[in-house]
């Protein structure tokens, strides 16, 4: 059904963006001063690497100059790595880039996996020592309620606009703020930028990212910004209020 709120402000995106280093697309992100960036996610190598990339770094910090809060990604396989394995990579993100939020990718949505995820959760926050830590779990899809008592923002949508445009928000979603929620949708043509938006504002998530890019040829839909940046954030600056 869809959300039962009569819309929301939308307030920031959230950039799952994985390029290499000196990728045009990271150097326009950490240009983009002021844009409502409210995180960037890291993933050198697909984890934090064996040792210290010193063009990680660099971008870390254009990017923290930029006023965006930088994540590490810590890929779950649906549950299917170890506790160690998740606490050893974010010691290494912390220790090498400085990082103290972290995007659980490929997270799990079922009940079972909940008290793990919580544990993982609340030793990611202590290592951080609570003072700027932030967590997002890059579910996809909407997962079993109690996920959004477990982290600071669930990714309860990842995909194409052709699915996007047609999606819904269960009910449980309206019993927490829209803070709590985001929505990443790529393939997104220009003409339907709006509507995006204003289906991100109507299902109740505050931090969104839109992209034309479509992953075609498999590259990764996110390694650059899209070719709307500007005009998105400008969209998102002066949205009217939401409607009562």
């Amino acid at each position: 059904m869809p959300h039962l709120t009569s819309g929301v402000t939308l307030a920031g995106f959230g950039v799952p963006v994985r390029a290499a280093p000196g990728a045009a697309g990271w150097v326009e992100l950490a240009r983009a001063v002021g844009a409502p960036l409210h995180w960037v996610v890291v993933d050198s190598a697909q984890d934090p690497g064996r040792r210290r990339d010193r063009r990680y770094a660099e971008v870390v910090t254009r990017l923290r100059e930029a006023g965006a809060r930088v994540l590490g990604r810590l890929n779950t396989a649906y549950g299917g790595r170890t506790f160690a394995q998740l606490v050893g990579e974010a010691h290494h993100f912390m220790d090498w880039y400085g990082v103290t939020g972290f995007y659980l990718d490929r997270a799990p949505t079922d009940r079972d996996w909940l008290p793990e995820c919580r544990r993982v959760a609340s030793t990611l926050h202590a290592m951080a020592d609570g003072a700027d830590s932030h967590l997002v779990l890059g579910h996809g899809i909407h997962p079993y309620p109690g996920y959004a008592e477990a982290a600071d923002q669930l990714v309860t949508y990842l995909g194409p606009w052709t699915r996007y445009r047609w999606s819904q928000a269960p009910q449980w979603t309206a019993e927490h703020p829209p803070e709590r929620f985001c929505h990443l949708v790529h393939s997104v043509p220009r003409p339907h930028l709006e509507t995006a938006m204003r289906i991100a504002r109507w299902q109740g998530a505050a931090t969104v990212h839109f992209t034309d890019q479509d992953g075609a040829g498999g590259t990764d839909p996110w390694h650059e910004p899209p070719g709307y940046w500007n005009e998105a954030v400008e969209m998102l600056r002066n949205q009217s209020p939401p409607s009562r």
